[in-house]
This record gives structure tokens, sequence and C-alpha cells, in this order.
């Protein structure tokens, strides 16, 4: 028989399992592909995290936590790692060169706007904000990535100007669907903090939602989201790029952590058509 505990996570997992089966249909996969990733998700999680003594955990104990016969760990713990750091890597690296041109008044034309940056040069360039919030990634590369996702164009003078103020693919689905790992891992982690791991110090964690809005405030809503969430993002960027210290080597602390904050929109027509079949949301 099922716990109040069991039945309320069996009934959460459902509900965030929708929109994730709704895109595996949308792709041709089938329920066989994401019950062979479950799978390979709760033998490294087991391996790496449920180990006694600070150990990882053995063979024989990951199949008695996960159910899985001894043959299936053994054979889901000799596959190659399935993670996609190259996109993460790409997703932060233009993020941040992005976040630079925006708020860096070395790039910016003298009344607080991002400039149109001459290709080369060691001041006031593409080439030179690229150097300053990218780390080693090569010039041209990171240039092919923003007009690739549509972040940047080119002008007839060669000047590169930024059409986008955050990194939003736009062109190709694999790009939009390596956001779907990180930022959606990164909101179930904060919940998984703020009930098991540390609920005397929770993450910060909240929404506004109305049911019962009309249909027309919603392009209104629209605009709202994005101009006020912008405007608070690039605040935090501020002052987060300010301690980091790939961005100002001269900050000060010890250790390391990865902070940051996620802000979403999101809209569904109830008793009629749903826009969840095409985008709607704005990411910073």
């Amino acid at each position: 028989m099922k716990t109040p505990h069991s039945q309320a996570l069996s009934s959460a997992t459902s509900r965030l399992l929708y929109p994730l089966v709704r895109m595996f249909l949308r792709n041709g996969k089938g329920a066989g592909s994401l019950y062979d990733l479950v799978k390979q998700v709760y033998v490294d999680l087991a391996q790496e995290e449920f180990g006694i003594g600070g150990k990882k955990a053995t063979v024989s104990r990951i199949a008695i936590l996960t159910g899985l016969t001894r043959k299936e760990v053994t054979a889901l713990l000799a596959r190659p790692g399935t993670g996609d750091g190259s996109r993460e890597e790409e997703y932060n690296r233009a993020a941040w060169v992005i976040a630079g041109w925006l708020k860096d008044p070395r790039f910016s034309d003298g009344r607080g706007h991002p400039a149109p940056l001459p290709l080369e040069g060691k001041r006031g360039s593409f080439a030179a904000l690229v150097k300053a919030y990218s780390g080693d990634i090569p010039v041209r590369a990171m240039l092919d990535e923003l007009l690739h996702v549509g972040a940047v164009q080119l002008t007839k003078e060669g000047r590169v100007c930024l059409k986008a103020r955050g990194y939003i693919p736009q062109k190709g689905a694999p790009e939009k669907l390596s956001i779907l790992g990180t930022d959606t891992a990164d909101l179930i982690a904060t919940i998984d903090h703020n009930i098991y791991v540390n609920p005397g110090k929770p993450r910060f964690q909240r929404k506004v939602m109305y049911d019962n809005v009309p249909v027309e405030a919603a392009e209104e809503f629209r605009a709202v989201v994005a101009a006020q969430g912008q405007e608070l993002l690039e605040a935090l960027d501020r002052w987060l790029s300010n301690r980091d210290r790939d961005v100002n080597p001269s900050a000060q602390g010890t250790g390391r952590v990865r902070l940051g904050v996620g802000l979403y929109h999101f809209e569904e027509r109830v008793g009629g058509e749903s826009p969840t079949a095409r985008p709607r949301s704005k990411r910073a």
C-alpha cells in the first residue's frame, strides 16, 4: 500500500512527465527509449551518491537500490557517459559574452547600449569581448555560434551587432533541447534541496499564477514578463559577474560554487485551445 508521501511523489512525477513525454512523442521516441535513460540515471546516481562510507556503491548494492539485475547494472556501468557537456559549455560561454556586452562600458556606445563592434582589435572589439568573457573559446567559433542562434548579425561594414539581450537558441532543436536538460534539472534540484537536503535553509523558489484571466491579457503579460524579467536578470548578472573569478580574477573567496536564478513564463488556455503546441515562453 502506498503511503501518502509515496502517493504525492508519484502524482508529482506523473505531472512533470506529461510535457517530457510529449516532447519524446514529437521526436518519434517510444517508451522504451525513455526507460533506457531512466535505468542509466538510476545506476549512475546509485553508484555516485548512495554508496556506504564515502565509497562508490557496489554492483550488488546498486541492484538492490534500483531493482535491476546485477547483469543489467554491470552493462549500464560499462556504457560511455551520455552527458552533453559541450553544448552546456557553449550555452554558458555564449551567455557570458552577451551579458558582458550589455553591462561592460568598454563595449557600449556611450549611452549605455551595446555598441556595434569591429570584429578584430585589442580594445572595444568583438575579439576583445570574447577574450574577456569566454575564456579560451576562439573568436570565430563564438561568432559562428551567435550567428547560428540569431543573437548577432554582421553589418556591411563588418561590424558585429547584438540582436538579442540573452542567449536564446532560435535555430535547431539540439540547442533548444540542451536547455531542457540544464534548466529543468536546476529547478528540480532546488525543489529536492528544499524538501530533503536542507529545508531549514531553503533556496528561493516562488511563482505567481492566476487561472481565470481573460485571453486578451496574455499578450500584455508576455511583454511585462519580458521587460521586467530581463531587467531583474541583468541586475543579478552584474552582481554575480563581479564575484565570478573567470570574469573578475580579483574576486576574493574560497572554494567554488555554481550560483544562478531562472525565470520562465507559462501559459495554458483553460477550456479551449492550449498554446503549449507552440512556444510562448520568453527566456532571458
